[in-house]
């Protein structure tokens, strides 16, 4: 008989997620692209990585590159200051196995061999 695996249990961690301009995105016009930052459940930081990037697809953005920042503990652990909203929309994202975007920041600037605003509408 085969003994079931422990459940591995679900952590939220900090990603900063880069985005690159895809139309329909929703981001500003004239913008070169976004950094969002996001809360994401998993059982690991891949999971969480993983998901993330797969919702951010299905919502019409193109993300480039994700950093990882940890679990709450392991950000404390390096001495980030943590307020209390922060804190419940990682408990948001643990509660409903979510993926939070919790700041969006855009970009803008000259991007290299573009005479004019040629970014999507």
């Amino acid at each position: 008989m085969a003994q079931d695996k422990p459940k591995k249990k679900q952590q939220v961690f900090t990603l900063l997620v880069q985005i690159g301009r895809k139309s329909g995105d929703g981001l500003p016009k004239g913008s070169t692209g976004a950094a969002l930052m996001c809360y994401a459940s998993g059982v690991d930081e891949a999971e969480a990585v993983r998901e993330t990037v797969a919702i951010l697809k299905q919502a019409d953005t193109a993300p480039l590159d994700v950093t990882g920042y940890g679990t709450l503990a392991e950000r404390e652990e390096a001495g980030h200051e943590i307020d209390e909203e922060e804190r419940e929309l990682m408990q948001r994202a643990l509660d409903e196995n979510a993926v939070i975007v919790a700041q969006m920041t855009p970009f803008f600037g000259d991007r290299p061999d573009t005479d004019e605003d040629d970014t999507p509408n």
